[in-house]
């Protein structure tokens, strides 16, 4: 299927062992080419295209797709393909760790992490949907704008900007000419909180599509307002640690133009799909487990009302009766039992049902 948007994946350390080139393989292949192989979980990778039999496999060939290109130029590999995690570069579960401790998944660089070597604690409580590492959050600095606002308490908003500015952490972008001229339009303080306001409103809206423009707020001169832009005008505070955002976040962030063509250049474009995320993944995998599990008659009976449910029922039973018995005598004479038996035990049903039917039927009214 080329690259899937995300998917479970293994590494197999019996096929490329320490020393040879990263491979990831689906789930699929770990069953029926590498079953016997020794196996460790990666849990899910996005935009990943199955390694398996391709030229980082010297002596295997995929049962499944035998024909594969030499490498998947679009995959992208770390240490968890050696069973290395976090920081700290260790396995999981570490059998010389004594501390306990659980590991959380970065949605940025999808490295897994010790909640101690995250350089901020965790929320006791676990409320926190997605986690983004400290070096993610160095890359993608543009995300310690949202923080003050999404993040939480971790990372409180600034109020005073003098009181951290000799500590050399309080960052201030300075404002463009346009909205140095914007500013100077407007007269009086309390109509400027006016408009403050009204952006933040603006801000707390989620936007309506991962790939939609920003939404525009009419200002006197009509320009699209950047919901980053507005936000990197105030002070925010930078730390070198890792951040912990809700549920909702990623609707918040800014869909203009300037930002997704930043969010390009830094290879983050998924971080304004809300449907790339692990627990949209894992809904969506138990919501196909409840569909396969469905049973066809219950579904049946679902749609029917109560006197066709009360007549399959005892049409069913009848059925499971009458073949139970029939089957029974082959299994007592030791026996094999051949298609023209079947089909005989099915005719001779369906004479008997035509028999019954044809009677006249009383009902209590």
């Amino acid at each position: 299927q080329g690259a899937v948007k995300r998917q479970a994946l293994y590494a197999c350390s019996t096929c490329t062992p320490p020393g040879a080139e990263p491979a990831g393989i689906c789930l699929a292949c770990s069953y029926e080419c590498h079953g016997t192989h020794r196996l460790f979980e990666l849990y899910t990778k996005r935009n990943f295209r199955c390694d398996c039999g391709n030229s980082k496999f010297k002596n295997l060939q995929c049962k499944l797709l035998p024909e594969k290109g030499k490498v998947n130029s679009g995959n992208k590999y770390n240490d968890n393909f050696y069973g290395l995690y976090c920081t700290c570069k260790r396995p999981y579960p570490d059998p010389e760790d004594e501390i306990p401790d659980e590991m959380i998944q970065c949605i940025v660089c999808e490295d897994w992490f010790h909640g101690r070597h995250l350089g901020a604690v965790p929320p006791e409580s676990g409320d926190f949907h997605e986690m983004v590492c400290q070096a993610c959050m160095k890359r993608c600095h543009f995300l310690w704008a949202y923080a003050p606002q999404l993040a939480g308490k971790e990372i409180p908003p600034l109020t005073k900007a003098n009181s951290l500015e000799d500590e050399g952490i309080v960052l201030k972008v300075e404002e463009s000419e346009e909205q140095k001229k914007e500013i100077k339009k407007e007269s009086g303080a309390e109509h400027h909180d006016t408009k403050e306001e009204k952006q933040l409103e603006q801000f707390n809206e989620p936007s309506t599509s991962s790939g939609s423009a920003c939404p525009e707020v009419v200002t006197k001169s009509e320009e699209p307002v950047c919901k980053l832009k507005e936000l990197q005008s105030k002070p925010f505070v930078k730390k070198d640690t890792a951040t912990f955002w809700p549920s909702n976040w990623r609707s918040k962030l800014c869909t203009c133009e300037d930002c997704l063509k930043m969010y390009s250049e830094l290879e983050v474009q998924f971080l304004t799909d809300e449907c790339d995320t692990v627990l949209a993944y894992e809904n969506k995998g138990t919501s196909d487990q409840e569909t396969e599990r469905r049973d066809p008659l219950m579904d049946t009976l679902n749609s029917m009302n109560r006197v066709q449910q009360v007549e399959l029922i005892c049409e069913y039973n009848d059925l499971k009766t009458e073949l139970t018995d029939y089957l029974r005598r082959f299994a007592d004479e030791g026996t094999v039992v051949k298609r023209e038996d079947i089909q005989h035990f099915f005719e001779e049903f369906q004479s008997r049902k035509r028999r019954r039917t044809n009677r006249m039927q009383y009902y209590c009214s």
